[in-house]
């Protein structure tokens, strides 16, 4: 038997991650940009007809950057998320943004309560710190997360002792 075992790794007793909604995939937004680019053409033309030709090339920038903007989103929502993670003796939020940018708050299980507001906000909360989640999730689904962190936490403080001396035998 090695002098020092290399200890194993806290299960994970919970963990919720959740996304912003992926309304678009490829073939909704090729649809788009063709609808979209439809739209340009035939209102080039009835303004090319009207003898308003200029309007043309901002028919386009409008269009484009249109366009732009759902690209834009879409990939926002692909890197955000946010995981919300029970084990090793720590209530754990990590937050990612559609920037990229990273949030992570720590909070001892024992002591910490779930808080669902009357206008749909879901927080953590222990001793002052407060630690709002669900950022992505509606509030159907906020009330879900609420009630199984509630259980996860509940399971948490009250662990099940296995003493091989009290088993029947």
């Amino acid at each position: 038997m090695p002098a020092n075992p290399t200890p194993r790794p806290e299960p994970v007793l919970f963990e919720a991650v959740s996304t912003p909604s992926h309304s678009f995939h490829r073939g909704l937004f090729l649809l788009l940009a063709v609808i979209t680019l439809l739209w340009t053409l035939v209102g080039g033309a009835v303004f090319l007809m009207l003898g308003a030709w200029p309007v043309i090339g901002f028919l386009g920038i409008e269009s484009m950057l249109a366009l732009g903007l759902v690209i834009a989103h879409h990939r926002w929502a692909t890197r955000a998320q946010e995981i919300v993670q029970l084990s090793g003796g720590l209530l754990t939020v990590r937050r990612v943004d559609g920037l990229g940018r990273r949030m992570e708050a720590s909070m001892d299980p024992y002591w910490a309560q779930v808080e669902l507001t009357e206008r749909g906000g879901l927080a953590v909360v222990q001793r002052g710190q407060r630690i709002v989640v669900g950022a992505y999730l509606s509030e159907a689904e906020k009330e879900d997360l609420a009630a199984a962190l509630r259980e996860a936490l509940a399971s948490y403080r009250r662990p099940v002792f296995d003493n091989p001396v009290l088993r029947d035998k």
